[in-house]
């Protein structure tokens, strides 16, 4: 089954684990997006799509709560991050997990002992059941054999797999992707692209992915909304094979065609 046509992905086809409504935000009395609404479906992975400065990384930080919007709100889980407070706010986090663009390793620590980070601060488990969930989340991310390395002796790749199997520790239902694909060559990104297609599926997990890599979106994407710097906001919003045939303004179709203005 291709992707876009996968059982409960796309808009209406499930659940709506998070709401976007009218969601504004700005900085220093500059609008950088405004009125942008959508929903999440579970089990669907969902691409927040733009040029550079559009508000795609701003976006992802008001859905996870680091960021409050200046108007509007999002729902997570049936949850308002933005308000929560103590053990609220404590348990809609454990049901997220976040991968920054670089990995955001710590340098001192192995990759085992990083995946066992969320571990250590939200259980009681003991440090060998810890070991063995990290390990686990590893395997699952290809990095069986790497537990022991330190960030400065793995390759970029292998950095943002760490990075993903320690967002994955706490068996969170969504996953929010910062980039996952940034400074990669092809062949390392295609795999990337094939491991979130295959945790998608397997795991059941919902994926929300920042980037502007158009082989990524078009390869992992059920569906997606596109930013626009100059329009403040959201101009489309679809399957992103269908925008890329059917683009519904210039700005789409400039996009998608890798076309100058």
């Amino acid at each position: 089954m291709e992707r876009g046509a996968r059982a409960g992905a796309g808009q209406g086809a499930g659940e709506a684990v998070i709401e976007v409504r009218g969601v504004a935000m700005g900085f220093g009395g500059r609008t950088l997006f405004r009125e942008v609404s959508f929903d999440v479906a579970r089990g669907e992975v969902f691409v927040i799509l733009g040029g550079s400065g559009c508000g795609k990384s701003t976006l992802l930080k008001l859905m996870i709560g680091l960021l409050e919007p200046t108007a509007g709100e999002v729902t997570i889980l049936g949850g308002h991050l933005a308000s929560a407070t103590g053990e609220a706010r404590r348990n809609l986090l454990r049901r997220l997990g976040v991968m920054w663009q670089s990995g955001a390793l710590f340098g001192s620590m192995t990759l085992l002992e990083n995946v066992m980070l969320p571990l250590e601060a939200h259980t009681d488990l003991p440090r060998e059941a810890r070991e063995s969930v990290a390990r686990v989340k590893l395997g699952l991310v290809g990095l069986s054999d790497a537990e022991a390395r330190l960030p400065a002796e793995i390759s970029g790749g292998m950095a943002k797999r760490a990075g993903i199997a320690r967002a994955m520790a706490l068996d969170p239902p969504i996953l929010f992707l910062d980039e996952p694909s940034a400074g990669l060559d092809p062949v390392t990104s295609a795999g990337l692209d094939e491991l979130i297609k295959d945790l998608a599926r397997d795991l059941g997990t919902t994926f929300v992915v920042v980037t502007h890599e158009l082989q990524s979106i078009l390869a992992i994407g059920d569906r997606c909304i596109m930013l626009d710097k100059e329009a403040q906001g959201m101009i489309a919003e679809g399957d992103p094979r269908r925008l890329r045939d059917e683009p519904p303004n210039d700005t789409v179709r400039r996009f998608f065609r890798r076309e100058v203005a």
